[in-house]
């Protein structure tokens, strides 16, 4: 089933003018500084990239991933197989519903009577089809958790533009607001940190104290990472930060390198680098004999996790006779999951509205449309 497709510029004005997408997706205001007003009848939105539940699905979604990019049919049969081998059911689908179980129950806990939905950009249940469901539910206003904590195009200013083509497919509907970014937030630094200190302890006790500490994050082309955030930088930037304070909360005074991975662009294109993969090689031509791997940039273990680290990142040190762990991603780690309810909490209560939720119009816009083939959740999303 194809996504839906609809322009959401208004005639007129160029993507990148007034008024921005946060304006226009909270009906034409910039996001409020002020607390919610009593008795609005408001909902969470869990906003992710979707998957394929079964063979019969994986092309199907992944033309929807590549539409209007060009990407070749031969990569994309190529991409296919890495689904195929999971019996063609992305596991970023359960992992969702995991993670909505466990902020539905956080918040029945804390008191906050606020429903929670789940839509997709890319497979059911699409955004377009979860925002009728929410205007027919009454809701009133929505406040959005994308699962993906930075900026860049694929990790914030897509998730507005969803947000803005499911209010025009269905006449408008509820108002929305985008949580802000939370690449910092101490809920979510604490779940990256104990997932370190276990895969450092999973090493033997000769090799802990000297492995290499390696995060590893999308890579995306040059050109998106140079016009992240306000003033460009900010996907790097935020890496580096959220990597630095897991780092020095499971392993202080330790150093760490930042790297790539699941690059998918053609070869002319530039992206980040280097390579998980080629970094690897480079570490044990330095000397290192044992590496943890820590994916900083994704929020679960979905495929390119699976695929990307497990599979090829593994059998590259395997390769080098490097000695291996990786770390696990926050997941339903309950301080990541009470990370979710402050964010909620957060808008709810007011205050000056942060990046991600207050985003200029021209934050993080490029021109034209990334080329590569994201196999999963984007920097995430992805």
């Amino acid at each position: 089933m194809p996504r839906a497709t609809v322009d959401i510029t208004p005639t007129g004005q160029q993507p990148d003018e007034d008024p921005s997408l946060a304006v226009r997706n909270n009906g034409g205001k910039a996001p409020s500084a002020a607390p919610a007003p009593p008795g609005r009848r408001e909902a969470l939105l869990v906003l992710s990239f979707g998957g394929p539940e079964g063979h019969e699905d994986v092309m199907p979604f992944l033309e929807n991933v590549t539409r209007g990019r060009g990407i070749p049919r031969e990569r994309l049969l190529d991409v296919a197989e890495h689904y195929h081998h999971f019996d063609g059911v992305s596991p970023i689908n359960e992992q969702n519903k995991a993670l909505i179980a466990a902020v539905e129950k956080e918040l029945a806990a804390a008191g906050i009577d606020v429903a929670v939905y789940w839509g997709n950009r890319n497979w059911e249940p699409y955004v377009e089809d979860t925002w009728r469901r929410m205007a027919d539910d009454g809701i009133e206003h929505v406040y959005v958790f994308a699962t993906s904590a930075y900026a860049s195009f694929s990790g914030c200013r897509q998730y507005h533009e969803d947000i803005a083509r499911a209010r025009i497919s269905c006449g408008g509907g509820p108002t929305a607001e985008k949580l802000p970014h939370y690449f910092d937030a101490p809920g979510f630094v604490r779940a990256n940190a104990d997932a370190l200190t276990e895969a450092l302890a999973a090493l033997p006790d000769d090799l802990r104290g000297t492995a290499r500490l390696v995060a590893t994050a999308h890579s995306i082309p040059n050109s998106m990472a140079a016009v992240a955030g306000p003033q460009g930088g900010a996907y790097e930037a935020e890496l580096l930060a959220a990597a630095r304070q897991v780092v020095d909360a499971a392993a202080p005074g330790r150093s760490f390198d930042l790297v790539w991975q699941s690059r998918s662009g053609p070869p002319s294109v530039p992206w980040l680098e280097p390579d998980v993969n080629d970094h690897l090689r480079a570490l044990a031509a330095g000397g290192e004999t044992a590496v943890v791997l820590f994916p900083i940039g994704f929020i679960s273990d979905h495929l390119e996790v699976l695929w990307d680290l497990d599979n090829e990142a593994k059998e590259t040190a395997e390769e080098l006779g490097l000695a291996f762990a990786r770390a696990g991603t926050a997941g339903t780690h309950p301080a990541f999951v009470a990370a979710i309810r402050e964010l909620l909490a957060e808008r709810r209560a007011g205050g000056e509205p942060r990046l991600g939720t207050s985003c200029p119009a021209s934050c993080c816009y490029v021109t034209g449309r990334p080329t590569g083939l994201h196999r999963g959740q984007e920097p995430s999303p992805r």
